[in-house]
């Protein structure tokens, strides 16, 4: 029967290559209708204030102004930009805290008025005819601080001043006995900075409105479907009167459009349903650095209780992470950022508390990893301070108390596989680990070490969130293949990879396929593009569809043929002992349809989960005498179950693999004493560009999770996770300094070295 996979593993041409290359793929910010306005934002300059008065009758009046929106004349229905009110079980209640505009605004950038007008030219003229009036309201921006009983109330809250959602707390096993059982225990805080998506396609949307009040959103959201619910919310709409589509790209994601793109879609519904006329909201970046979600910063804290061979007896952690002024997913962060850190290593006794906290600073929400990054951070600096400490090799310890399969952990689902072993094999031996520690020469200026950190992530949501795909897979009469899924495409390779999947269920030469995605009329709910579960969890619906499809094919084919051991392979169906008799797909299909028959699949899943394992390695040079950190070479070995298109994996692990280096060395929001952003351009914003890049090699190692189509791990956000403890840990086998806190910046290692002279 069947022998290799004939498309699945193989690195086919990518579907939306040529056209992006060739600059012709179209994006939300390319979109343009007949009579299309221009929509703009008035934002606060006020990190907290009351709006006492607000005059826009000199906006109104300028021509060219078709439409100003405040909150006087919009929507006053609450909601969350994220999808949490679509994802959240109950009896958990998802905190739905923000109106489309506010009389009270929470943070610099914040939501005051918008405009729409024949030009951008005019809207944003408009905008400074508005007359506001604030009343100054008392300001937070550290989340300890806004805790104390003292502190100024952002928003009303149960769980303790401006603590968002419910507080988090997971259990297992008697943290108290596995810290008596313990020779030496270990305790220590870490900081984490504010990291930006920085996507290179900034928050957009159309919206047009028709006659009869049907409402169509080009989207750069990662959710069309949870998208259109939050928007039918807003103006109480049914969903058959909303349509939201990506038409039919997105540039980038990277989590911060896992709901509604900031507020581009419902500013953009607003000004057309005011104006009657379509319209285009686009935020320029600096919008987009300090008016859509963030990564959180905070705080983490560890307490690891240790055997003197280095076995783990308790492992203690809590969090405290900034919110900013408005939830988004800040009731959900904390409690990946516990799960995926004790989740790791094995340990029959640990326990967790995390919560966020309101503070007047840019929401903070979902960002690759998602929580994770934090979490591992701490994690692996501190397993990293404990084999020193114990005179362990690292590499050991992490092998020592690694999590396998079979094992119990804290996670609601088993553990079926596990490539972290080979994984760390192939990783160190890529680096050369044993080389560590041996690297330099007393006294020079530039001192090199190598150090590592591993993780585990998810594949999708299920079962901490609602999870679920749908897909279609219909036969064209011509015998090609069509699939409808309602996962948009963010340059992941996603409209390649199902069609892959589809092409070898239904045993199809990849080009017979084709494949509509991303557009809420013309495809099944789809819960969409995050938690890298499209490949994982999309795919086993695309998969579950063609296998339907596939099973409608040979019972036709059977009465056909004149039986039913039937096979299929390369656009036929064969009689499998028979190989002579034979019948093309394309001719059962045209038989099909002139009886009156077209063969539809049908994937409806709610998918397992698998957890994808990973370990990062990484070189470093630093300077003794500027602080600066070069990084030399990255390892990046990881378990994606199986890869669906290796090129595309490798895309995906070089991606994340350069977000980790940024969040490791120079990526930082910072705010000025009235709490304005002081970083809100790729200018002043320290991201990595190609100069910064260094050899990264990757590694796939293929567990094969029996969960998963074909084997597959969600892949999407790993390498980002392990990439700054890998860094942080190669700075401390250079130079011997341990830092607590990230960036590991210029400015913060040259100190850190010259106090410690």
């Amino acid at each position: 029967m069947k022998r290799e996979y004939s498309t699945i593993g193989k690195n086919v041409k990518k579907l939306d290559g040529i056209e992006k290359a060739m600059g012709k793929a179209m994006f939300t910010t390319d979109m343009k209708l007949p009579k299309m306005l221009y929509g703009k934002t008035l934002r606060s300059p006020h990190s907290h204030a009351r709006i006492l008065k607000i005059d826009t009758t000199k906006a109104e009046a300028l021509p060219g102004v078709k439409a100003v929106a405040t909150y006087k004349n919009t929507s006053r229905a609450k909601f969350n930009t994220s999808v949490a009110a679509l994802t959240t079980i109950p009896p958990l209640k998802p905190v739905e805290d923000q109106y489309l505009f506010d009389s009270v605004v929470r943070y610099v950038g914040d939501e005051v008025a918008a405009v729409a007008a024949v030009s951008e030219k005019i809207a944003k003229e408009a905008l400074k005819l508005i007359e506001v009036e604030y009343e100054i309201l008392p300001a937070v921006y550290d989340p300890f601080e806004a805790m104390k009983e003292d502190a100024f109330q952002i928003h009303p809250t149960e769980e303790g001043n401006n603590i968002l959602g419910e507080k988090v707390h997971i259990e297992k096993g008697n943290i108290d006995e596995g810290f008596q059982s313990a020779d030496h225990i270990f305790e220590h805080t870490f900081k984490l900075p504010v990291q930006k998506q920085a996507q290179l396609e900034t928050q957009a949307a159309v919206a047009e409105v028709s006659v009869g009040g049907k409402v169509t959103v080009w989207s750069t959201t990662q959710t069309p479907h949870p998208t259109r619910r939050i928007l039918a919310s807003i103006f109480n709409l049914p969903y058959s009167k909303i349509r939201v589509l990506n038409p039919p790209y997105i540039g980038g994601g990277f989590g911060v459009r896992i709901g509604l793109s900031a507020k581009a879609e419902p500013i953009a519904v607003a000004l057309s349903i005011l104006s009657g006329q379509p319209v285009k909201v686009v935020y320029d970046r600096e919008e987009d650095f300090i008016a859509s979600d963030t990564r959180h910063s905070g705080y983490v804290t560890l307490k690891t209780g240790v055997k003197n061979d280095g076995t783990f007896t308790a492992r203690k952690m809590s969090s405290v992470l900034n919110g900013g002024a408005y939830c988004s997913f800040s009731a959900e962060v904390p409690g990946v950022l516990g799960a995926m850190g004790l989740s790791i290593y094995y340990c029959e006794n640990q326990m967790y508390d995390g919560h966020g906290v309101y503070t007047n600073t840019t929401p903070a929400g979902a960002m690759r990893g998602f929580g994770n990054p934090q979490a591992m951070f701490a994690i692996e600096s501190q397993v990293d301070i404990i084999a020193h400490t114990l005179g362990v090799d690292p590499l050991e310890i992490r092998r020592k108390n690694m999590m396998t399969p079979g094992k119990s952990w804290i996670l609601p689902y088993e553990c079926l596989s596990s490539g972290l072993e080979e994984c760390m094999d192939k990783g160190a031996s890529a680096i050369g680990w044993e080389r560590r520690g041996e690297l330099n020469r007393k006294d020079t200026r530039i001192r090199r070490g190598i150090g590592m950190g591993i993780g585990t992530h998810v594949s999708n949501a299920w079962p901490f969130c609602v999870d679920y795909s749908n897909a279609y897979v219909t036969i064209q009469q011509d015998g090609s293949v069509h699939v409808a899924s309602g996962v948009p495409d963010m340059g992941t390779g996603t409209i390649t990879t199902l069609s892959q999947m589809a092409a070898e269920v239904l045993e199809v030469p990849f080009e017979k396929v084709s494949i509509t995605f991303a557009d809420t009329e013309s495809t099944p709910y789809e819960i969409g593009s995050h938690a890298s579960r499209t490949c994982y969890a999309s795919g086993s619906a695309v998969v579950a569809a063609s296998n339907d499809a596939k099973e409608q094919i040979l019972e036709y084919a059977s009465t056909k043929m004149g039986t039913k051991d039937l096979t299929m392979e390369n656009g036929f169906i064969f009689c499998t002992n028979n190989p002579q008799n034979k019948m093309s797909l394309s001719k059962i299909a045209l038989d099909a349809h002139v009886e009156g028959k077209q063969f539809v699949g049908v994937g409806k899943i709610v998918p397992k989960n698998a957890p994808p394992y990973f370990a990062q390695f990484a070189e470093v040079e630093v300077d003794m005498d500027t602080g600066k950190v070069n990084v030399i070479k990255v390892v990046c070995a990881n378990d994606v179950g199986k890869a669906i298109h290796p090129q595309i994996v490798e895309g995906q692990l070089e991606g994340g693999v350069v977000m980790g280096m940024g969040y490791a060395l120079g990526e930082e929001i910072k705010y000025d004493p009235n709490g304005k952003q002081l970083n809100y351009s790729f200018e002043k914003y320290n991201l990595p560009t190609a100069m910064d890049i260094p050899e990264i090699d990757t590694i796939i190692v293929e567990s094969h999770d029996p969960t998963g189509p074909f084997g597959v791990k969600g892949v999407g956000e790993t390498s980002s996770v392990a990439t700054a403890p890998a860094i942080s840990n190669a700075v401390y086998d250079a130079i011997g300094i341990r830092f607590h806190e990230l960036p590991l910046t210029e400015e913060r290692v040259y100190k850190g070295i010259k106090n410690n002279k």
